[in-house]
């Protein structure tokens, strides 16, 4: 291979391009405990890149009960991957199953369910938008962002002493 080849890119980046991220150990699935923030009872998650100049975010999300988790509307697209246990939802006749990929489009209202009989289901989420928690009506009870997983982060980094500037690592 000759030298040119070997050479590293030369020009410059993009003005305000923002830096690279990488996290270490992403998936390990049994990371330290702390790293995951509560969300709900026996709900937590994982951030990995928090973009709130874009608008998404990027987390692992786990699950250690069964039954109804939520019911929202995506404001964006969603794409998941399922990495440990499986989930569904109420109003489609798919199952999320470990290894599997799901992409879930704007304006689509559901209800997550981790069935019976798994114990924790880790699904890593890419959420562009918000979603917003609703009724069965469709009548909005709260809702969910980048920004407040900022937040709960920051909060929960804090509480547990690892400081709330933690949460800078994963924001781009």
């Amino acid at each position: 291979m000759s030298t040119e080849a070997l050479a590293p890119f030369r020009g410059r980046q993009p003005f305000a391009m923002v830096s690279d991220l990488v996290v270490p150990g992403a998936l390990d699935l049994d990371a330290d405990d702390r790293l995951w923030v509560p969300q709900a009872p026996d709900v937590a998650f994982r951030p990995l890149l928090l973009s709130p100049s874009q608008g998404y975010f990027v987390n692992l999300l786990r699950v250690r009960r069964s039954g109804v988790l939520s019911r929202h509307r995506h404001a964006g697209p969603v794409h998941s991957f399922t990495l440990r246990g499986r989930w569904h939802y109420l109003e489609h006749d798919w199952e999320a199953t470990e290894g599997g990929y799901a992409f879930e489009p704007p304006g689509e209202t559901h209800t997550l369910v981790v069935p019976d009989g798994v114990a924790e289901m880790i699904t890593l989420f890419h959420v562009t938008g918000s979603y917003v928690y609703v009724d069965p009506d469709g009548r909005a009870t709260g809702y969910e962002d980048v920004f407040t997983k900022i937040e709960n982060a920051r909060r929960h980094y804090a509480e547990i002493g690892l400081g709330a500037e933690r949460v800078e690592e994963f924001l781009r």
